[in-house]
This record gives structure tokens, C-alpha cells and sequence, in this order.
């Protein structure tokens, strides 16, 4: 999907339905669409804060204008990588507010990523297990793992109006990036699966439209996975190929400033095929064994 025209709503809070407002934040990339939507959950009473974003100023300052004087019941992340949660923390201490949602994760590898890296500074007070719910005066959010774009992700249902938030897991704007080591290609596929099996209204994803047609949208996705690994298994019949070799086959429409992202989610997919013993690999190099 392209970039919208300028300007983009940015710092503005955005009614989206009676419970659901957003706000934009402004790190719109070739990686996050137009930016980070937060998204503030609650007509009246307490309220929910859901992916607080990035820790900038601006950003910052339009929350707490789009919060006023409404009590902050949680301050829930999807995710940990910089662009969701590290606004979480400065947010937890102006307005007293627990940090509920996702795990904290550190990466023990040192290998390169494509995409945001992770903020090793997240402190949740309470980690959500699946299934999970929080209450608030007119609202429940209930907890929904989805590992897969990281494994600590998780996606929000708002119960009385079968919202879904949905972090990176699903997008309004791209597919996702699946990077090892923490990305996990199974995983993933087995997450999104789990939610074509739902029957949500809507999806709010943390970058991009809402997704007013989920289960189709979630079917195209898995077609669109498939497709990507039998178009890796293509290219690897006539012999041994590296990464690098793949990308620009199977990417030649698309920016490449992305292209390092979609190496990830290739590896992603030789990792998931390699474990199946449908491809192998000597050093850098990847076939299919005979």
C-alpha cells in the first residue's frame, strides 16, 4: 500500500467508535506506514491506553491531552519493540498507571535486525497470560497470544464490541516481518490461523487502516505465506541459493530500503522449512535435499 498524501493526523485524537480513539505518532518510516496508533480504549471512567508508542515528546504530550482528566486503568503493550512501548514507562509515572500486557523480552543474540529492536527497558507491573481479561467501567480487553512477529506478542479483543487490536501480528498497510532469532515462521502461521478461526468485527493494527474485513484479510495473508514458500522452493530447484541471491527475485517491485526486512521473513520461512526437512543449508547456502 503507498504512503498516503501529506498531512497525516498526526498528535490528533481520532473518534473511532464510542469505546475506541486513536492518536498517531509521529515516526512514520518505509517500516511503520504513516507511524504508531495508540489507541485509547473507554467511553467514561477509567481508561485503557493500548500501545502507548514511541518515548518522543509530541507524542507524549498529545496523549495526555486526548487522556484530560480520565483515569488511566492500564497501559497495555502488544509488543516490546521501540516504536510500541517505551512511552509506557513516562506514561506510567505521570498518571500513576500500571503497565499490563505482553512479557518483557531481551534478544541473548547478537544477530542483526532488520526491523525496530527491542526496548530492553519495558518493566510491565503484570504480564497478561492468554486468555486474560481486564476490566474497566464500560470495557473488557481480553488477552490473545499471537506469537510469531515476536514471540511475546499479543493482541487485544474489546468483548463488547469484538474489536481486535492487533499490534504488528496483522497490518493494515503491509505484511509482517518475521526476523529471527525471536521471529518465528510456525509460529506466526499458527497465530494467524488461530484468529482466522474468530469471528471479530474489526481489526485495529498498530500501523495502517483498520481492517474492516478480517477474515478475509487473514486468509489472504496465509495464501500470500504459502505462495512466498512455494516461490522459495521454485527458486531453489535448479540448485543451492543464499539469501541474498532470493530477495531480489522475489521482491523486484517492492522499495528497497525493505528488502533487508524481507531477507528476514525469507530466512524466516527457510528456518520453518529447514525444521520440516523440505530444504537445507551448508554455511550460507540453501537447497533442497535429494
Amino acid at each position: 500500500m503507498a504512503m498516503p498524501p501529506r498531512p497525516w493526523p498526526t498528535g490528533q485524537c481520532e473518534q473511532l467508535e464510542p469505546l475506541v480513539r486513536r492518536v498517531l505518532a509521529p515516526n512514520g518510516s518505509p517500516f511503520t506506514y504513516t507511524g504508531t496508533q495508540t489507541y485509547l480504549v473507554g467511553a467514561s471512567g477509567g481508561i485503557a491506553v493500548i500501545d502507548p508508542g514511541p518515548d518522543l515528546p509530541e507524542h507524549l504530550a498529545a496523549l495526555e491531552a486526548a487522556i484530560g482528566d480520565a483515569e488511566v486503568l492500564a497501559i497495555c503493550c502488544t509488543h516490546t519493540h521501540r516504536d510500541h512501548s517505551p512511552a509506557a514507562a513516562p506514561l506510567a509515572a505521570s498518571r500513576k498507571a500500571p503497565v499490563i500486557g505482553c512479557a518483557p523480552l531481551v534478544l541473548e543474540s547478537d544477530e542483526p535486525r532488520a526491523d525496530v529492536p527491542f526496548d530492553t527497558d519495558y518493566r510491565p507491573d503484570r504480564v497478561l497470560a492468554d486468555g486474560e481479561s481486564l476490566l474497566g467501567p464500560d470495557w473488557t480487553l481480553s488477552a490473545l497470544a499471537t506469537p510469531g512477529h515476536t514471540s511475546n506478542h499479543l493482541c487485544f479483543a474489546l468483548e463488547q464490541t469484538k474489536a481486535l487490536f492487533t499490534g504488528d501480528h496483522v497490518m493494515g498497510w503491509s505484511t509482517t516481518v518475521v526476523a529471527p532469532p525471536d521471529g518465528d515462521m510456525a509460529d506466526y502461521m499458527a497465530s494467524l490461523e488461530r484468529l482466522y478461526g474468530r469471528e471479530d468485527r474489526v481489526y485495529y493494527p498498530a500501523h495502517g487502516p483498520a481492517v474492516t474485513r478480517p477474515r478475509q484479510l487473514v486468509r489472504g495473508m496465509i495464501g500470500h505465506r504459502r505462495q512466498r514458500e512455494r516461490q522459495i522452493l521454485r527458486l531453489l530447484h535448479p540448485g543451492p541459493k543464499e539469501i541474498a541471491e532470493l530477495v531480489p527475485l522475489m521482491y523486484k517491485g517492492v522499495d528497497m530500503r525493505l528488502w533487508p526486512a524481507a531477507g528476514q521473513s525469507v530466512r524466516a520461512h527457510l528456518l520453518d522449512l529447514e525444521q520440516r526437512g523440505v530444504v537445507a543449508r551448508s554455511g550460507e547456502r540453501w537447497t533442497i535435499p535429494t
